[in-house]
């Protein structure tokens, strides 16, 4: 009987069991955020000519770079140009995200990048966002053109989105006047402009923010102060305190132990 509790309580020592305590569980704070961003074919030009990367490679960049920092916070991904679609839901594994965006590219083959549907990517971004229980609903917005002819009206992007009680960042890149493209010939300059009226427009009356960012440290920047955003609070299932019961069970297992020793001693001397 004695060895059969030594044998239990060392199989109970091999499962590290723990108390939880109830009252130590804390509060995290998280925002769900859509992050859109234009793959038009514009977003292959640049605007420093001592860092020739494009738009696109600075601004996949820098959006990753925010997703690492985002710890607490489901994020999503819309990209937009000819049309809208979304290139991940709303998720908390962040390395999925990170593949998500590093395989964007631009292909003269695929017509998305031929068009820039600003409108209808808010209202797809919002759509993502609309069975949401967080408090605080974020789309950033990263564009470096003007809504296309066909594309929605701004009005009823920035209607779905106030009713949605979603609030959108937007972010303008690029220098407004002349871009850089590479081509088989060398550099080449490229006339340039988008809509910062229109992005200041949706920014404003849906209580965000709308930035300018003409060259990577502009982005980045950019970022840094969207990541400083409120945060809402949730009940997450997350202990500070767990009590160890390893103490305790050595010290029984100890004493059994002990006992079985004098009990086979006594046995011995009788005989």
């Amino acid at each position: 009987m004695v060895r059969f509790l030594i044998l239990s309580l060392m199989i109970l020592l091999l499962a590290k069991p723990q108390l939880v305590d109830q009252k130590s569980k804390v509060t995290v704070e998280g925002i769900d955020i859509m992050m859109v961003l234009d793959v038009s074919g514009s977003m292959n030009f640049f605007d420093d000519i001592k860092d020739n990367r494009s738009r696109l490679d600075i601004a996949k960049q820098e959006a990753i770079n925010f997703i690492k920092k985002r710890h607490n916070d489901a994020i999503g991904i819309v990209i937009f140009g000819q049309y809208a679609m979304t290139a991940c839901p709303l998720t908390l594994d962040k390395k999925i995200l990170e593949s998500s965006i590093s395989s964007l590219f631009i292909s003269q083959h695929d017509s998305i990048h031929s068009g820039t549907v600003i409108s209808q990517a808010v209202i797809t971004a919002s759509r993502r966002l609309q069975k949401s229980e967080s408090k605080s609903k974020i789309i950033i917005l990263l564009t470096d053109g003007d809504p296309s002819e066909y594309d929605f009206p701004i009005e009823d992007s920035i209607e779905i989105a106030k009713l949605l009680g979603v609030k959108v960042y937007t972010i303008g890149i690029g220098s407004r006047g002349v871009a850089y493209l590479k081509g088989p010939f060398g550099m080449t300059s490229v006339p340039n402009q988008f809509n910062i009226e229109l992005l200041e427009k949706i920014a404003e009356e849906t209580g965000g923010k709308c930035f300018s960012a003409k060259k990577s440290q502009d982005i980045a920047k950019i970022y840094n102060e969207i990541d400083a955003l409120e945060k809402s609070k949730f009940q997450s299932d997350i202990y500070t305190k767990y009590y160890d019961y390893f103490i305790p069970i050595v010290f029984g297992l100890l004493c059994l132990i002990l006992a079985e020793l004098l009990i086979s001693t006594c046995i011995w001397a009788i005989l």
